[in-house]
């Protein structure tokens, strides 16, 4: 990425909207899109039926493709000046730590620690919140079959690690969305509210926490 231009992380739990604000805001920002490839990964539709036995050929699985992708973006000869993506390489061992077993994980903390010294450091992460009743909703409405299986409990785990992930986060700076009032993919004035806070924020920690009242 040229040094003028942004390398821009959206994150949060599953349902929450990673994505499409990943694509709306690349768009925008006439920057590239560095979206997860979550449906060509071949053991995440095994990993919810079974993820005892799924976990760690899915981890290895997405953290070599988001090696992969963030290599190949440097290593292109003409580089983008802007890049906005779907996923945190760091939050990787977030996933690991809830789903893999002790040695496991103590596999994959040495593959991880290998290649992420080898990935740019973002220049601001857009950390969306939402509870699980939101999670659940959004997450029906997009309707994958391999999604199915996902239930209150694991998203409630899921958004607790996601939390005590980001409360201690410090390599980059964030902007911490409560993301559960607004709906930035369907309504312009959330959007555009969210994008000037993003554009207004280039350093430390900030919180952006609309209320409801806002939209009316």
């Amino acid at each position: 990425m040229a040094e003028s231009g942004r390398y821009l992380v959206v994150e949060g739990p599953i349902g929450v909207g990673k994505t499409t604000l990943a694509r709306r805001l690349a768009r925008d920002l006439d920057a590239a899109p560095l979206l997860e490839q979550a449906d060509d990964n071949p053991f995440l539709p095994h990993f919810y039926a079974r993820p005892e036995q799924m976990a760690l050929p899915t981890q290895l699985s997405f953290l070599l493709d988001r090696v992969d992708q963030l290599e190949a973006l440097q290593a292109l000869e003409t580089a983008p000046s802007s890049v906005v993506a779907d996923y945190l390489l760091a939050k990787d061992y977030l996933f690991a730590s809830m789903n893999l077993n002790e040695a496991e994980l103590a596999l994959y903390q040495r593959l991880y620690q290998r290649l992420a010294a080898r990935t740019p450091r973002p220049d601001l992460v857009i950390y969306l919140q939402a509870p699980v009743s939101v999670l659940l909703e959004r997450v029906g409405r997009r309707g994958r079959h391999y999604e199915k299986p996902l239930d209150s409990t694991y998203l409630a785990r899921l958004n607790d690690a996601y939390a005590n992930f980001f409360h201690y986060y410090e390599e980059s700076p964030l902007l911490v969305v409560n993301a559960a009032e607004i709906d930035f993919a369907r309504n312009e004035y959330d959007y555009q509210g969210l994008f000037e806070e993003i554009m207004q924020t280039q350093s430390g920690r900030r919180f952006y926490n609309p209320l409801p009242e806002r939209r009316l």
